[in-house]
């Protein structure tokens, strides 16, 4: 079963998970990560890599965090690859703490830059 990257990504981006990916299955938006579950091997690397613990697997996943899976799964098709840390996002330090659900409205639907 693959991870999924939740919304807890939202606003903090760390890229820490994409250095130790071996299949190369992120991919960025403008304001956080998602992963392409057709391309996760499920080694489960990337995981204890999120210094905020976006990261699941898609087994224990919470009821409400379910969408998260299905949002990895398209965003992944049409943002870039990201093969290289390139830090977290500006305010990612103040962003931390605020739950999945505190930033879902502040999700953003453009893609980043990628690598």
């Amino acid at each position: 079963m693959p991870f999924v990257v939740t919304g807890k990504c939202i606003k903090c981006r760390y890229t820490d998970c994409v250095e130790v990916c071996p299949v190369n299955c992120f991919y960025e938006g403008e304001n956080m990560l998602v992963i392409n579950p057709d391309e996760c091997i499920d080694c489960g690397v990337c995981e204890p890599e999120c210094p905020i613990e976006a990261i699941k697997s898609d087994e224990e996943l919470k009821p409400i965090e379910l969408e998260w899976a299905k949002l990895n799964a398209r965003y992944s098709a049409l943002w870039p690859n990201i093969q290289e840390s390139k830090g977290p996002l500006p305010e990612a330090e103040q962003q931390a703490d605020r739950t999945a659900e505190e930033k879902r409205p502040e999700f953003s639907e453009k893609p980043g830059s990628g690598s």
